[in-house]
Parts: C-alpha cells; sequence; structure tokens
C-alpha cells in the first residue's frame, strides 16, 4: 500500500509540474490549441516512445497476455513483435507526410488527401468506439484491478482512476499525459521485469521452463489449420490490423503529430518499437510461468475453478498474489495502474482532440484558441461521465457478445489501412473511391459481425463466411476495398487539390541519419532471432 501510495503521489507530482509550467506559460490557461492538444509539437524522441509504449499497454496486455500464456497460447506474443515492424512503417513510411502537411488528426489528413466526407466518417467512426470499448473498458479494468488486488470495492477503485486521470488530462493536455506516461513506462517495465524474474527463479530458471511445458507453450507459430493464430494469419492478416492501429489511429499517431521535428518522430517511433518488443518477455512469459507453477506433484499456485475448469485469465493477479513478497507486489500493482491511467489519459485526450478539431471546429470555424482548448477540456470531462455511465452496460450485454462487438474494430480497420496506405502511393486514387472503400468495409464488416454472432444457426455459404478465421477475413476485406478504392477511383474523375502534393509519395526522401537505419536493422534483426528462436 505505501508502494501504491507512493506511485499516485509521483504521477501528481510530475502532472502538477506540466500543468502548472504550461498555465505558466499562457497566463492562467492554454490560450493555444496545438500547445493543448499536441504540446506545442516540441516532445522528443525519448518521451514519444516512451508515450507510444505506454499508453498501447492497457487491459488486454496485463490480463489477456498472461492469460494466452497460461492456455497455452504463446503465439499471441506476435501481435507485439510484428507492432515494432509497424512502427517503423508508421515513422519511416508515414510520418513525413503527417508532419508535412501539419494536420492535428487523422481525420484532417483524410480530407486534405480526399474529402471532408472521409473525414467525417474517420472522426465518428473512432469517437463512438473509443467511447463503446476503450474508454469504458479501461475504467472497468481498473475498478477491477482495485477489487481483485487491494480488496477496495469496484465503484470506488473505479471513480478514482479516473477522477485522477481525467483531472490532470483536462488540466494538462497532451504534455501532462506524455511526461506521466513516460514515468508510467518506468514503472510498468520495472514491476513487470520484477515479476518475471522472481517467476523464473521460482521455476528454476528458463530450461526448467521449457522442460515443466509442451513445445506449444512456447512456440510462436501455428498450422494453417489452426483456429485461432494460424501462421498465414499472422504474417499476412494482421500486418492490416497493424497499420491501422499503429500508423492511422489517431490514439497513437498523436504524439508523433507533437514532435519537434521529422528525426525526433522517427527515432521516438524506432524506440517504440524496441520497447514492444518486451511484452513477450514481461506480459506473456509470466503467463506460462503461472501454468508451469501450478503443475506437478507439488503445485505452488492455484487458478480459481469455474465449472472444474482453470481460469487462466487470472494468470497475473495469481501471480502476483500467491508469488511475489510485500513491496515487490506493490511495484507490480501500481505497474497495473500504471498501464490503465496511461491507456485512458491518452484515450481522453485523443477522443477530445477528434471532437474539437474534426467536429467543433468544422461547425465554428472563427473560434478563438482559447475557445478551442475550453472546448477540448469539456469534451474529455463529458468524456468521462459517459465513461462512467457505459461501465453498467457491460453487466447487461452478455460477455460474448460484448467480445464481439469489440471485434468490430477488427473489420473496420482494412477499408481505413487501404485508403491510407495507397493514398499515399498512388495519386490517381481519389475521394470517390475512398468513401466506397470505407462503406464497402463498414458494410460487410457488419454483415460478418451478425453473422459471427449466428454462427451456430447458420449453414452453407453463410455459415463459411463467419467461421473464416477473423486474420484471413481480415486480410481479404483488404484486398476487397484495395479493389473497390482502385476501381471506383480509376472510373470516375481525377482529384484536382493542390493538397495532394502534401500528402502523396513523390520522390524519395534524401539525408537519412545513419543511426537511424543501423537501429532499424537491428530491431528487424532481432524480431527475426525471436522469429527463429521460438519457433
Amino acid at each position: 500500500m505505501v508502494v501504491i501510495a507512493g506511485y499516485f503521489l509521483l504521477i501528481l507530482y510530475i502532472a502538477f509540474r506540466v500543468v502548472r509550467k504550461g498555465r505558466k506559460a499562457s497566463q492562467a490557461s492554454f490560450e493555444n490549441s496545438e500547445e493543448y492538444f499536441l504540446g506545442g509539437r516540441d516532445l522528443g524522441w525519448f518521451v514519444i516512445g516512451a508515450s507510444l509504449f505506454a499508453s498501447n499497454i492497457g487491459s488486454e496486455h496485463l490480463v489477456g497476455l498472461a492469460g494466452q500464456g497460461a492456455s497455452g497460447d504463446f503465439v499471441a506474443s506476435q501481435f507485439e513483435i510484428l507492432a515494432s515492424i509497424m512502427l517503423l512503417l508508421l515513422g519511416w513510411i508515414f510520418v513525413p507526410f503527417y508532419l508535412k502537411s501539419g494536420v492535428f488528426t487523422m481525420p484532417e489528413f483524410l480530407e486534405k488527401r480526399y474529402s471532408p466526407a472521409a473525414r467525417n466518417y474517420l472522426s465518428w467512426v473512432s469517437i463512438v468506439a473509443y467511447v463503446l470499448t476503450k474508454i469504458s473498458v479501461t475504467i472497468a479494468a481498473g475498478g477491477i484491478v482495485f477489487t481483485a488486488l487491494l480488496g477496495i470495492d469496484f465503484w470506488t477503485g473505479a471513480i478514482l482512476i479516473v477522477i485522477i486521470t481525467g483531472a490532470y488530462t483536462v488540466l494538462g493536455g497532451l504534455k501532462a499525459v506524455v511526461y506521466t506516461d513516460m514515468m508510467q513506462m518506468f514503472i510498468l517495465i520495472g514491476g513487470a521485469i520484477g515479476l518475471t524474474v522472481y517467476g523464473l527463479n521460482e521455476v528454476g530458471g528458463f530450461e526448467a521452463l521449457r522442460a515443466s511445458t509442451s513445445e506449444n507453450y512456447l512456440s510462436l507459430w501455428r498450422p494453417l489449420s489452426d483456429d485461432a493464430f494460424p501462421w498465414t494469419g499472422i504474417l499476412f492478416g494482421a500486418p492490416i490490423l497493424g497499420v491501422w492501429y499503429w500508423c492511422t489511429d489517431q490514439f497513437i499517431v498523436q504524439r508523433v503529430l507533437a514532435a519537434k521535428d521529422l528525426d525526433n518522430a522517427r527515432k521516438g517511433t524506432i524506440f517504440a518499437g524496441y520497447l514492444k518488443l518486451l511484452p513477450m518477455f514481461i506480459f506473456v512469459l509470466p503467463g506460462v510461468i503461472a501454468y508451469a507453477l501450478s503443475t506437478g506433484p507439488e503445485p505452488m499456485l492455484s487458478f480459481p475453478q469455474v465449472d472444474g475448469q482453470s481460469q487462466y485469465d487470472a494468470a497475473l493477479p495469481v501471480l502476483v498474489m500467491q508469488l511475489l513478497p510485500a513491496g515487490l507486489r506493490g511495484l507490480v500493482v501500481a505497474g497495473l495502474l500504471a498501464a490503465l491511467m496511461s491507456s485512458l489519459s491518452s484515450v481522453f485526450n485523443s477522443c477530445s482532440s477528434l471532437f474539437t478539431i474534426d467536429i467543433y471546429k468544422k461547425f465554428n470555424p472563427n473560434a478563438s484558441e482559447k475557445k478551442l482548448v475550453l472546448v477540448g477540456q469539456v469534451a474529455t470531462a463529458v468524456l468521462v461521465v459517459l465513461g462512467l455511465a457505459w461501465i453498467p452496460m457491460l453487466n447487461i450485454i452478455e460477455g460474448g457478445l460484448f467480445q464481439k462487438l469489440q471485434s468490430i474494430q477488427a473489420y473496420i480497420a482494412p477499408p481505413i489501412a487501404s485508403v491510407f496506405l495507397l493514398g499515399l502511393f498512388i495519386r490517381r486514387i481519389n475521394a470517390k473511391g475512398a468513401m466506397a472503400s470505407l462503406i464497402t468495409g463498414a458494410v460487410l464488416g457488419v454483415f460478418r459481425l451478425v453473422l459471427e454472432l449466428n454462427k451456430g444457426e447458420l449453414s452453407g455459404f453463410l455459415f463459411t463466411v463467419a467461421d473464416i478465421n477473423f486474420l484471413h477475413f481480415a486480410l481479404l476485406l483488404f484486398v476487397l476495398c484495395s479493389a473497390v478504392l482502385l476501381a471506383v477511383s480509376f472510373m470516375t474523375a481525377a482529384d484536382d487539390k493542390p493538397e495532394i502534393n502534401l500528402v502523396t509519395y513523390s520522390k524519395p526522401e534524401t539525408g537519412y541519419k545513419r543511426s537511424n537505419v543501423v537501429f532499424t536493422v537491428g530491431l528487424l534483426a532481432i524480431v527475426a532471432i525471436l522469429w527463429i528462436t521460438f519457433r
């Protein structure tokens, strides 16, 4: 409890210093929307990379990855490894266009490249998805952490997380978010490493862990016949979702938009790429350790049972509460809270940016900078209330259905990835093609979701569609949406917009920094080594 209290005091102190500095610079309040939403566009590479990592780590990593490690799905680590490659794409391919165009948001970039309709589509899809999934689920996860590990009432924990996170996000803007993210990164990684090292020591080392589990427990590859993670889906389908999330989602990209220059933005993405190799060892591996310690003639741990089945999603709480000593236990719990709060603050800030810049400013183009900042702060406060209000709905909607509602994000990813990626390199693609592709993807994604929810009652062709592995479906949808994008674009008149020159590839970039190239090659080499070692 002392360690956790110290964590909260440290985070509040950092937030207070950032808020105070921002207020001092602008006479009692933020009067510049760029300062509030993009931190004045002067962030360095270290804080960018740390914030990219910390804001990404959420409840699905802390609980889900450990649970999958315990249940034998070590292959889930592939999504973290592939994220490293996607971050390189963000830094080398996308960032130059984002910074050159001077945009605040990703929907604004789509408008420069295509049309206001494309901007509206992405704005509303993003905001609704954030409120219904990321915000409410993260708040709920915070309440669960307090209840499961600290014995504090669910609503007390959830409201405490929201008040603290919402307060510094409203008052300090993006700069408060990224600097608290940076400190939370150290706490999160420190706690997770402590858990992994302590667990490995208890199990007798890595070789003992390998000997006490089946081959499946430490393998990154699955056969084509695997229902969940076939190797074809990992190599060809998962990158489609990765391009959408890591290269086009406001939640992530807002950090590089705030970079002081291209070099710092690129270095930040490379640094974050290295950090994304850690979850395999500090989140998934502890799950495998928990499984190993729960087996054998004298098991050290026990999982909760439901209908005779071990609940492997409890792997992390089980390790923390049954294995760790006091002090280290507090550090790991602080790491859990750090991950939840960094994700929550990031989605608050990104969502308020989308609402203010892409919706409010569009209808009030003459609004002052100070008014935009105020709207952003009010929007964040409203998001806090909506997130809390939506939590009771999680208990009404059955778990499986809610997970399916979240999976719609995977089904809307392919068309968005397509219009961004192809739009950069093929100048002839136009607004009509983009909207046709986005609408096609949305309709087919919802169609697939409905089929998946009613899979047990289907047969024939409809069952076949519902039964396609979701990663394979993402690949098929990306190909189809790309075909629609190209076909409609080439059958209609080309767009004649001067902004296209800022947002499309024209000539190769020159003057690469050697250090960036060296660290990029090094990261790719480590990925190859991991793929071979854990084959």
